[in-house]
């Protein structure tokens, strides 16, 4: 259960801090003064939608916070959990669960087992067939949860075998110009007969080639400096030491020394010869070399951005030519294990239908008997379970689920849709979610817009019910019916205050006394000793 709510910089809520309750906590207050903005807060600690418009003015950042008993939970120290959400005007948000950080979906993946909020978003899903499915697929249980996951790892495989097979050219026209397509590029790489680096050395040639006129005339230079006036200086060197090196051992090593030299030297000249050969290109050599790169270019656009990757691409076409010129005996395989799978999909569809219909009976009948207790005993509610056409899966598999009411005796059953007043579904709804609150346990549930439509002997109904939930959960109400407010085991009252141009929410636990004097104004809007008359009764009748 939520032992405490922090509230901070949300709308009008300033910073606002609620001790909860175990039991039926009853929240009320006049319009306007922030009952909605607590829902919303628990809304927003639950992991749902956050508008920055919600920040309030002047402020650039929200803030909810929770404490939370909870025994048995995993993430609970000594059976305390604390979680936390901070949400900025720039989208920026931090969730925490006891200190770790978590994402928004890890969030609402947690708050989901733990908190479940009824707002008028739920009427709105008895309105949508979808919704249905889940209801009853949520009282059937684990059994059939099992089935359904079984059921959905298969139809994850059959959607993309039978993409596969689509996509497979099964038109003969679209195979043969998807073949047609696939040969020319692979002639047109083939053809090119490219090799990995080809391309840097052709670009190194186009350099020297751009350079040559530089190139030539530096190595000519050079070859004149070296080749003959460097060598020829260093050759009379050597005749000149060559006469006196028996004179001193010091001469015949500078003698060795510049021999040395005088072979490198020789050597270097070699070499600059050859690079003055190889800076010799005809007209011919440079459109070869240009063309050769053009080609390579265009190759690159087509098909990838470096050799390599264009020869890699080359495989895949190979490797795809192959698949389609035996895509028959491919989608033969194909269709057979879709069949496999098919066959499969279909008895876990004949086992998910049983449950379904076992549960649905099942359903209908505590329905019923709930909306007995909530001043509906005419009604007669069903859940309609019928099967789609053969092999026409989905993701919840061949059955088409339908909750179907009449509300008079009499009259025929017609889809729930089609029938129900504002202050029905509400009803309907409360009996939905008090099944499914004994079936999945959640610890705290919170009910916005529960009283819309009803008024007197419903209204009380409502209350009694919302009374016997909370024997087993923690129960949080907002409401403006008295008959209700009445039942409460702890009631709050919400209003706002302006100090210093700035309205604000305040909230109050209320004694019995002055529960009383609350439940005589949302009673008759006003105060009066005929009006608390009726407020003691109403709750002397807890």
């Amino acid at each position: 259960m939520i032992s405490t709510l922090h509230i901070k910089n949300i709308g009008i809520i300033d910073d606002l801090t609620i001790d909860l309750n175990s039991g039926l906590n009853i929240l009320t207050g006049e319009t306007g003064a922030g009952k909605t903005l607590i829902i919303d807060s628990l809304s927003i600690i639950a992991g749902g939608r956050f508008s920055k418009e919600m920040i309030r003015k002047g402020q650039n950042h929200s803030f909810v916070e929770i404490a939370m008993y909870l025994p048995n939970d995993d993430m609970s120290i000594d059976g305390n959990v604390i979680v936390s959400r901070e949400i900025y005007d720039n989208g920026r948000n931090l969730c925490k669960i006891n200190g770790r950080l978590v994402t928004v979906t890890e969030l609402k993946n947690y708050m989901n087992s733990v908190l479940n909020i009824h707002g008028q978003l739920d009427n709105q899903n008895l309105l949508n067939n979808e919704m249905h499915i889940k209801y009853l697929d949520s009282f059937a249980g684990e059994k059939l949860q099992q089935l359904k996951m079984k059921y959905r790892e298969l139809f994850t495989k059959y959607n993309i075998l039978k993409t596969e097979l689509k996509n497979n050219y099964g038109d003969e026209k679209e195979k043969q110009r998807k073949l047609d397509l696939l040969q020319y590029q692979l002639n047109e790489i083939n053809e090119a007969n490219i090799k990995v680096g080809e391309d840097e050395e052709l670009e190194e040639q186009k350099r020297i080639i751009n350079n040559s006129e530089k190139l030539s005339k530096s190595l000519n230079e050079a070859d004149v400096k070296i080749g003959e006036e460097a060598l020829d200086a260093i050759s009379m060197g050597i005749k000149n030491l060559e006469k006196i090196e028996n004179i001193n051992e010091r001469y015949s090593s500078t003698l060795n020394s510049l021999k040395s030299i005088y072979y490198d030297m020789q050597e270097i000249s070699r070499d600059i010869n050859s690079y003055k050969d190889d800076v010799i290109f005809n007209e011919e050599d440079i459109i070869k070399i240009e063309n050769r790169l053009d080609l390579i270019y265009s190759l690159k656009r087509k098909y990838g951005n470096t050799l390599e990757e264009i020869l890699k691409y080359k495989n895949e076409i190979e490797n795809e030519i192959d698949k389609i010129q035996n895509i028959d005996e491919h989608n033969n395989k194909l269709k057979e294990e879709l069949e496999i799978i098919e066959n499969s999909m279909l008895e876990l569809c004949s086992k998910i239908n049983i449950i379904r219909t076992k549960y649905s009976r099942e359903l209908s009948d505590k329905i019923n008997k709930e909306l007995v207790d909530l001043e509906m005993p005419n009604a007669v509610f069903s859940v309609k379970v019928s099967k789609i056409q053969e092999k026409e899966f989905n993701k919840n598999g061949l059955d088409n689920i339908e909750f179907m009411i009449t509300t008079n005796i009499g009259e025929d059953m017609k889809p729930l849709t089609k029938i129900a007043s504002g202050g029905e579904m509400s009803r309907i709804m409360l009996a939905i979610k008090t099944i499914l609150s004994n079936v999945d346990y959640v610890s705290t549930l919170v009910f916005d817009e529960i009283d819309t439509g009803i008024s007197g002997k419903a209204a009380k109904a409502v209350g009694e019910k919302l009374k016997k939930i909370s024997s087993n959960h923690q129960v949080i109400v907002v409401t403006h019916q008295a008959s209700i407010a009445a039942k409460g085991d702890y009631n709050y009252y919400i209003y706002k205050e302006t100090e210093n141009n700035k309205t604000t929410t305040r909230i109050k636990l209320l004694n019995n006394e002055e529960t009383i004097r609350e439940i005589a104004r949302i009673s008759t809007g006003n105060i009066t000793e005929i009006s608390l008359k009726h407020a003691m009764e109403l709750r002397e009748a807890i």
